[in-house]
């Protein structure tokens, strides 16, 4: 009985049978299939040429930053700028009213001084001394200035000779008219005052020392008012110091010495701003 041929195992699909009857390894297997998706993203990764997608940038705040401080220094400048433009007008308007008006502090001086009584006195317990003063003198006041007129308060007097005070006054109200001067007559100055031992001991030893000549110093203190035009300023205080006065005093019952006062010198203390311009 012949033998019955059955056929080798299946065959592997898409191959052919080994000689030694095991199926080959099929064709496709040996490869990949590529992934369509997979090269999509490498070439947008890898490739220059192509475009990223767009993303909105924060706010840049140092620009902000920059831009506010060059403002705030833009407006530093111009107010510097327009301040020094302001004090120039003012300086060129002051120097132009200055030249125009030329402003003069008002002269004083004393022509005459007449000393009825300069007596000194100490206790017998040589502690305190008595000073008793009548003195008489001319005050002459000038008002230099061709636009300016002063009105001139009440004014206190003093006198006074090296630290010991003598005695004080007054002197009555007046206004100088521009260009204009008016004469204080009779002046009288007194005082009858304690004063410390010490102070008229030196007083005494100047007088023997100038053969009974004393040197006097006269101030006047007030308040004026300055115009100029139909312009006022306030009242401001005014001193009036005059030195370099010297009399003889006299002794008992002797008359009135006439004091030299030529080469006194009356020095004027005034402060007081016209338009920014102080004289």
């Amino acid at each position: 009985m012949s033998e019955k041929v059955f056929p080798a195992s299946k065959p592997a699909a898409n191959g052919t049978a080994g000689t030694n009857g095991t199926a080959a390894a099929p064709a496709a297997a040996a490869t990949t299939v590529p992934n369509p998706t997979a090269a999509t993203n490498k070439s947008h990764l890898y490739n220059p040429t192509s475009r990223l997608p767009y993303r909105p940038q924060p706010h840049n705040r140092r620009r902000r930053t920059r831009s506010g401080r060059s403002i705030c220094c833009c407006c530093c400048f111009w107010t510097i700028l327009v301040i020094l433009l302001l004090l120039l007008v003012a300086a060129i308007a002051g120097a132009a009213l200055y030249t125009l008006y030329r402003p003069h502090r008002p002269a004083f001086s004393i022509p005459s001084l007449r000393i009825h009584r300069l007596n000194l006195t100490t206790a017998a317990d040589s502690a305190t001394s008595h000073v008793s003063t009548l003195l008489n003198f001319t005050v002459i006041a000038k008002n230099p200035n061709s636009h300016l007129s002063f009105f001139y308060d009440p004014f206190t007097v003093s006198a006074s000779s090296g630290d010991v005070f003598l005695g004080n006054g007054t002197l009555p109200a007046f206004s100088l008219s521009k260009k204009n001067e008016t004469s204080l007559r009779n002046v009288v100055v007194s005082g009858s005052n304690e004063v410390d031992a010490e102070s008229v001991n030196g007083l005494r030893s100047d007088l023997k020392k100038r053969n009974g000549v004393a040197a006097l110093k006269i101030q006047l203190d007030t308040k004026v008012v300055v115009k100029v035009g139909k312009v006022k300023t306030k009242k401001v205080g005014i001193r009036v110091t005059c030195e370099d006065i010297k009399g003889t005093v006299p002794k008992g019952k002797a008359p009135p010495s006439v004091a030299v006062t030529a080469g006194s010198k009356c020095k004027v203390d005034l402060r007081i701003k016209i338009w920014k311009v102080t004289f």
